[in-house]
């Protein structure tokens, strides 16, 4: 009989017990002189000695301001030195930190507001066309908790810090020892397809944890720094980047307020980077670059590729041309703090582009049927879960959505379809909703889209399922052409899958494209070119 697709993370390293607050304290001690953050847009740099004290003001200030134990404090700015200060200050007097996505406008924002209760608001004064202080004042009169709104950039941030006075630090000591590590201290909305989003709500003991783990597979030490071009406001950027780079001493390093790939390779270059982050199409976007070959990378020895999955293509020329030997995938959702699965750094090309790696210590997996729950053999598809200390405690007042998403036994339920390996490591095959039924046949879009990122004329694709009156479904191919001038015909591309691929995979349709609908953190919103083209 086969091995069932279980899971679990041993180690012989332990869980932290900490909060965020004293694991700082920590490295703050044992290396005040090394760098911690460096902004390379405005040329700011912090010693960890100093980022401990500018994070102690802050959280002085925040106290001055009549910020309580379990406040919620907002933050909705693109990714500056002032967001991890504000990170770490909640975290020192257990306000919670609730992330807003820069690219709300003042419906979502107006909703999470209040959806969270938000006394205080920081927020970047304006970014790409986006003026935040006019959205605030549109909104802040159907807000009644929102007392306070402080711009990141103005004279008010200034003014707010300034109240942090020594004579606080008796209330900063006190409040501190009133802290527990299973204390909420993040809620992050995560993007739902209908309706509002939700807010999954985050403990010291989860991001904490799960940020040290993660850095640790790719063994961070104080001699790393990191670059992070990947936001802030999402798990990505404030635990795999933030606090695994804290919790071992690293560096973060700052390239831009938002992606951009040139001012990527440039803080790479610039600052010695030995790690670089970023979703598959950052990773494309990088090394498409006319003067790709002009960027010193040769600091590079490892990073993290997650998101989305990573073409076999890309991922030989991220080691190759990158200089990542060591580079990591890493998988999992914003209710498991993130990261649940992800590769080793001896992992093989394979491994790295075929799977997302096996469970994260501490952790366990399993593969169930979608239906019944039953756990599958290996090899098998259905649904991943989750449980361990990185599952959520729950969603923000949504006791119903956080018990359809955790069940009783608190495995979380991912949607997402997967198959483990006889070794352990985990293949995603796609979304339950995003798997196309296609005349009874089950269709996983990755499969498919794997095999046309080696077509000649493919820079990129996605495959998409829609309506079909016969069969249900049928099969949409999506392609950015690497030459414009030169673009892919339908006929083409089913030449190139004739007898190479099942005749129920072979798209039926085709629209090339300039580039594809994305969600800020770079994820391709599968759900958009469904709905465009359905009809």
């Amino acid at each position: 009989m086969s091995e069932l697709s279980y899971a679990h993370g041993t180690s012989g390293t332990a869980l932290l017990g900490d909060t965020i607050g004293a694991n700082l304290d920590r490295a703050v001690a044992a290396w005040p002189d090394r760098e911690a953050l460096v902004d390379v847009p405005s040329g700011r740099r912090w010693t960890y000695a100093r980022f401990g004290a500018d994070v102690d003001r802050l959280a002085y200030a925040l106290l001055a301001s009549g910020i309580a134990k379990g406040d919620r404090v907002g933050i909705w700015a693109v990714n500056c030195p002032e967001w991890v200060l504000v990170q770490y200050a909640t975290a020192r007097i257990g306000a919670i930190m609730v992330n807003i996505n820069p690219a709300y406008r003042t419906h979502e924002v107006e909703y999470v507001l209040n959806q969270a209760g938000i006394s205080l608001l920081f927020a970047s004064l304006s970014h790409k066309g986006s003026d935040y202080r006019a959205m605030v004042e549109e909104v802040r009169r159907r807000c009644p908790q929102l007392r306070e709104t402080v711009y990141i950039g103005d004279p008010g941030w200034d003014t707010l810090v300034r109240r942090g006075t020594p004579d606080r630090h008796e209330e900063f000591q006190v409040r501190g020892s009133e802290l527990s590590c299973d204390d909420p201290i993040n809620i992050q909305y995560t993007s739902g397809t209908t309706g509002f989003p939700k807010g999954a709500t985050l403990s010291h003991h989860n991001i904490l944890n799960n940020g040290y783990f993660v850095g640790g597979l790719i063994a961070y030490s104080e001699q790393d720094r990191v670059c992070i071009p990947v936001p802030f406001y999402h798990c990505f950027g404030m635990v795999m980047g933030n606090l695994a780079a804290t919790s071992h001493g690293a560096c973060m390093v700052i390239p831009a307020p938002s992606f951009d790939p040139a001012a990527t390779l440039n803080a790479v270059q610039q600052e010695r980077c030995t790690s670089l982050y970023g979703v598959p199409t950052m990773f494309i976007a990088e090394l498409n670059l006319p003067d790709f070959g002009a960027y010193d990378l040769s600091t590079l020895r490892t990073g993290i590729m997650a998101g989305s999955p990573c073409p076999v293509e890309v991922m030989k020329r991220v080691v190759a041309e990158m200089h990542m030997e060591e580079v990591s995938i890493c998988y999992g959702m914003t209710e498991t703090s993130p990261v649940s699965l992800q590769t080793r750094r001896d992992d093989d090309l394979e491994h790295r582009t075929g799977t997302v790696g096996r469970v994260l210590p501490h952790l366990e997996v399993k593969v169930v049927d979608p239906v019944d729950g039953v756990t599958q053999p290996r090899g098998t598809a259905g649904e991943l879960c989750t449980r361990g200390y990185s599952v959520m405690l729950g969603y923000w007042n949504e006791p119903e959505k956080t018990a359809e998403a955790v069940d009783a036994g608190r495995w979380m339920h991912t949607g997402d379809l997967a198959v483990m390996r006889e070794d352990g490591y985990v293949e995603i095959v796609g979304r339950i909703k995003d798997m196309i039924i296609r005349g009874g046949e089950n269709i996983y879009p990755r499969e498919i889209e794997e095999f046309l990122y080696a077509h000649p004329k493919i820079a990129d694709v996605q495959v998409v399922g829609i309506p079909h009156e016969r069969y249900g479904e049928e099969v949409l191919a999506c392609v950015i052409p690497r030459d414009p001038a030169d673009p892919l015909t339908l006929d083409e591309l089913r030449d190139y899958c004739e007898g190479r691929l099942a005749h129920y995979k072979i798209p039926s349709r085709l629209r090339v494209l300039e580039t594809f609908p994305m969600t800020v953190s770079g994820k391709v919103r599968k759900i958009e070119l469904r709905e465009t083209y359905a009809e």
